[in-house]
């Protein structure tokens, strides 16, 4: 039914890993203000922040998301980038890993990956990229699928875009190959699912964040993951 797809964009939080998105995004915040509130007081850091998370989200393409998070955010007070990278990799290689609490593997992303894999689909993590690519391959682990090999992984550090914005999808098609009637996009959020805009087949996978607004395009296939395998 789907053998013209040739390459699979898989969402990862809320679609390959269950996850309270409210409650990870608001310790992972609390989390790393107070990694450097030692040197920065949080009322300085947490406003700054969430600035520069803003301005990525608004990327004209210039850019990756990792230079306009650069450009926005340093300096902070007196401390520039190189005084502050190696507290973040401090955070995401010890603190982060704790908000894996907020999470739920689900057993069947792992039988997803192998059955893309084993029909030799191109497989891409297309998750949201504002964070780094060590944040990404965390996820990967909660969900119990680091261990597979990726085609492409999105993460702050090699896109110049973000979900909604079909720029960040046009840079993945350019990155693997593809052409938009080749490829499926999967995810459970509206900023998933607007990929049809270019062309993408769409799969939405239901979850708690899941709320379509009524200018996106009706998603091709509605399912869980085990549905997805069926239908590859």
């Amino acid at each position: 039914m789907i053998s013209h797809i040739k390459a699979i964009l898989l969402d990862l939080d809320g679609t390959l890993l269950e996850i309270d998105l409210k409650e990870y995004v608001k310790e992972y915040i609390k989390g790393l203000a107070s990694k450097v509130s030692y040197k920065i007081p949080p009322n300085k850091f947490v406003p700054h922040l969430l600035k520069a998370g803003k301005v990525m989200e608004n990327n004209d393409g210039k850019l990756t998301n990792e230079e306009i998070f650069n450009k926005t955010f340093f300096p902070i007070m007196e401390f520039s980038r190189e005084d502050l990278d190696p507290i973040f990799l401090d955070f995401y290689q010890k603190d982060f890993p704790k908000l894996k609490k907020y999470t739920k593997k689900k057993p069947e992303a792992r039988k997803l990956i192998q059955k893309i894999i084993e029909k030799k689909l191109c497989v891409v993590i297309a998750t949201t990229p504002l964070l780094p690519m060590i944040a990404a391959f965390e996820r990967l682990k909660w969900a119990d699928i680091a261990d597979f090999s990726y085609n492409y992984i999105t993460s702050y550090e090699n896109m110049k875009s973000t979900k909604p914005n079909l720029r960040y999808y046009k840079q993945i098609l350019e990155v693997i190959g593809y052409t938009a009637k080749n490829c499926m996009m999967v995810g459970d959020e509206d900023k998933d699912m607007v990929a049809k805009k270019l062309g993408l087949t769409t799969f939405l996978v239901s979850s708690p964040s899941t709320n379509l607004s009524p200018s996106t395009p009706d998603p091709d296939y509605t399912g869980t993951l085990n549905d997805l395998i069926e239908l590859l």
